[in-house]
């Protein structure tokens, strides 16, 4: 738990609710901190039989990093492989494979740091002549909000853009769509099957969006299970939808998809979490707990999936 990434905290509090709801008659459960300046340590020698629940969100413990590093030494881990945890933490290329997929996805351009210092006024003038507003500027490749604005006008746009660098040399730009965010979990069941989770819809409070501040901060967002006036065809539309995305990206153990429901019933794939929050506020476990699914029951379904071959999870579409 921990890591050096922005997430620093909130992978903190991760872990330690993992650790709290860990069942002790089943786990002989120890804990790694890893300080944020980045220097850790395996435990030696390593016990036969150890598996590691990964509990480090953002970059180095949900972008295949840390997955290498533990496929280097044999220890089985939680969750996706390296290949799909990296596709997970790189928003462009994921958004790609789901509009290959057939998938909706907003429209989006990427820009790159190196191009935006040499042309920072050209580059946000076009954009701001050629790409429609509202739309939302954010890191492309960072998680939990981090670095994300709304922009309502052009004159917002390079201020947002530079925020963006800030946290990532990849800046994705992409269209605001209205609608109601909905987000839906899968974890995998018996023999690998996956299990879509009820779908969340999120009404943020204490920011102008699902941000940071709304994610973590208690009373920050309003979760409805499951969400008010939906057909039950939207939300098997909607738990689809997350089967596929977790299918396409070849995710395993667990996955978050976030989404924007238009009033029309078009669906628009925001992003797929590999590594989704399991603090007192995230919705993985909340949802896991409105199917009956309580936690230590979840963490129990999540280990078992590290334990398997690490095979695609069956899936039909």
């Amino acid at each position: 738990m921990g890591g050096p990434s922005s997430e620093h905290e909130v992978s903190l509090n991760t872990g330690k609710e993992i650790v709290k709801h860990l069942d002790r008659h089943k786990y002989n459960i120890g804990s790694i901190v890893i300080p944020k300046k980045g220097s850790w340590f395996f435990p030696k020698p390593i016990a036969s039989g150890v598996i590691v629940f990964i509990a480090m969100h953002g970059e180095f413990g949900e972008d295949g990093t840390v997955q290498g590093l533990l496929e280097s030494r044999g220890i089985p881990y939680t969750g996706s492989g390296i290949l799909a945890s990296a596709l997970g933490m790189d928003k462009p290329r994921q958004a790609a494979l789901f509009h290959q997929a057939g998938l909706k996805v907003p429209e989006f351009i990427v820009l790159q740091k190196s191009d935006w210092r040499k042309n920072k006024k050209r580059i946000a003038a076009d954009m701001a002549k050629n790409f429609s507003m509202p739309c939302v500027v954010k890191p492309a490749n960072r998680g939990s909000s981090v670095g994300v604005s709304i922009v309502k006008s052009g004159k917002e746009l390079a201020g947002a853009i530079q925020f963006a660098f800030f946290y990532a040399d990849l800046v994705m730009v992409q269209k605001f769509i209205r609608g109601r965010e909905v987000t839906c979990g899968i974890v995998e069941g018996r023999g690998g099957v996956l299990l879509p989770l009820p779908p969340i819809e999120i009404l943020a409070k204490a920011g102008k969006f699902y941000d940071y501040k709304s994610k973590y901060s208690d009373g920050g967002s309003e979760h409805i299970i499951p969400p008010k006036n939906m057909l039950k065809s939207t939300i098997k539309k909607i738990q689809d939808a997350a089967c596929l995305t977790h299918h396409v990206l070849g995710c395993r153990g667990m996955s978050r998809t976030d989404f924007i429901l238009q009033n029309n019933g078009a669906l628009h794939i925001l992003e797929i979490n590999t590594l989704p929050g399991m603090t007192s506020t995230s919705l993985l476990p909340e949802s896991a707990r409105a199917a009956g699914i309580v936690f230590p029951m979840l963490l129990n379904l999540i280990i078992k999936s590290a334990l398997r071959k690490r095979r695609p999870a069956p899936y039909q579409r």
